[in-house]
């Protein structure tokens, strides 16, 4: 993937990473289309940085998904770049029945989100120029955070397809590289983790993936190394130690 001269769509884009990628990329000479739900907030970047195009888009619906990307094929016929950064974090309690829509809140936006997205778009990025499809997955995809079940499991599914993606495009010579992004945990609203100091600083995530990708354009993985303990902790023999350490955030009361 190059980093200039794209069309990028960036789901989840009103906060958080996304917005840093959108913001960071459209400096960088891309145009960047941020998608989220809230009219506000996608007015409020729009006014903010010109430039910027928005598209109203609910991941949890599959019309919506429809609609925006009858929209985009439209309006941005060039599109090469699929960012699917639309999520939650939220904790749960596996003993108590309330958090059981919390979980399938979790599967519908993180999961069948990024699926039907991937369904939806792609026929608009095969065979266009330096075409990828970013997945944003979690360090926590290979090690969980007990708190966070289903958060857990739908990254970790995630994970395994961005590899059968990956392997299908390569096998179908579609053109479009697969690229998965685990970031830690950063200082954003999501688990209420923006005044964490043992959380990463936003900006240095998105400087420090933003040169690995730069280093090594073909990535299949962009890990920053706040990540790796954790990424590499099966590998390495260290996965019980980690799932330990993870094990004594405990859930507020």
């Amino acid at each position: 993937m190059r980093l200039t001269g794209n069309t990028v769509l960036i789901t989840g884009g009103t906060s958080g990473i996304g917005l840093g990628l959108a913001l960071r990329l459209h400096d960088s000479g891309n145009k960047v289309i941020v998608a989220g739900r809230r009219k506000e907030l996608l007015d409020r970047i729009t006014s903010e940085h010109p430039g910027i195009e928005a598209l109203a888009l609910d991941v949890t619906d599959p019309a919506s998904i429809a609609r925006a990307a009858e929209q985009v094929a439209s309006r941005h016929p060039e599109l090469n770049v699929l960012v699917n950064n639309a999520g939650i974090m939220l904790r749960e309690n596996l003993l108590d029945p309330a958090s059981l829509p919390v979980a399938e809140d979790h599967v519908t936006v993180n999961l069948l989100g990024t699926i039907r997205m991937t369904y939806a778009f792609l026929p608009l990025l095969a065979g266009k120029p330096d075409a990828a499809v970013l997945n944003v997955t979690s360090a926590l995809a290979f090690v969980p955070l007990p708190i966070t079940p289903t958060y857990n499991a739908t990254k970790a599914a995630l994970h395994s397809f961005s590899e059968s993606l990956r392997v299908q495009l390569a096998q179908a010579d579609a053109g479009v590289q697969v690229i998965e992004v685990a970031p830690p945990g950063v200082r954003t609203t999501m688990l209420d983790q923006e005044d964490n100091e043992s959380s990463m600083p936003l900006d240095d995530f998105l400087t420090e993936t933003l040169d690995l990708l730069r280093e090594t354009p073909d990535a299949k993985e962009l890990v920053v190394e706040r990540a790796r303990f954790v990424r590499d902790a099966e590998s390495n023999g260290s996965y019980d130690n980690v799932l330990a350490m993870l094990s004594s955030v405990r859930p507020r009361p």
